[in-house]
């Protein structure tokens, strides 16, 4: 008699005379095998921790995982939280959007018809005036844009929330593709005349 395995490693009986042949990589069984369970290896033990202590900057930080955002009360109260101050070319109108990362976005939007500028920022944080290595911590709470002026006679902000619906998933949160991180979160900001 042979014995096999069934699908819940307990033994059967067959009245096959042949030995067990199984796919590669397992040998084959003869009826004199028997199934053994190994003892667990204990692995020495090293003198030093495995791990240490990292401090805070970390490359997890800077993909904007494992931090704390800061507390709004300990900013600089002379950051300007106003609009922008700067005002569109005549005729023409402004339209902020996030969506990921904003080089892609922006080439997106230079497309739509009647858009006469684009500008790559960020937006909506607490540090004013942010490098690109303090917004990859994820802790300033900024989110990267595109701001466009474009000309309603020749192009609808319609049509640039068209371009803006097409390029990203706005159901994923603090992602786009393979941009992850706070900062690449969606936004949709618009200007008032």
């Amino acid at each position: 008699m042979l014995q096999t395995l069934s699908t819940h490693l307990t033994s059967t009986t067959t009245t096959t005379t042949a030995p067990l042949l199984l796919s590669k990589p397992f040998l084959s069984l003869s009826s004199k095998s028997k199934l053994s369970h190994s003892k667990p290896f204990n692995f020495p033990q090293t003198l030093k921790p495995i791990s240490y202590y990292k401090p805070p900057m970390n490359i997890l930080n800077k993909l904007g995982f494992g931090t704390r955002s800061p507390d709004p009360s300990t900013m600089d109260p002379t950051i300007p939280q106003g609009p922008d101050d700067d005002l569109p070319a005549p005729g023409q109108q402004f339209a902020q959007f996030g969506a990921g990362c904003f080089w892609g976005v922006e080439l997106a939007l230079q497309r739509v018809p009647g858009v006469t500028k684009t500008e790559v920022g960020y937006t909506q944080g607490l540090l004013h005036n942010p490098s690109y290595e303090d917004i990859c911590t994820g802790t300033t709470m900024h989110s990267e844009v595109v701001r466009v002026q474009y000309d309603p006679k020749e192009g609808s902000f319609e049509a640039l929330l068209d371009a803006f619906w097409a390029r990203h998933d706005p159901t994923t949160l603090n992602r786009q593709g393979n941009d992850v991180g706070t900062q690449y979160r969606s936004g949709i900001y618009y200007y008032t005349p």
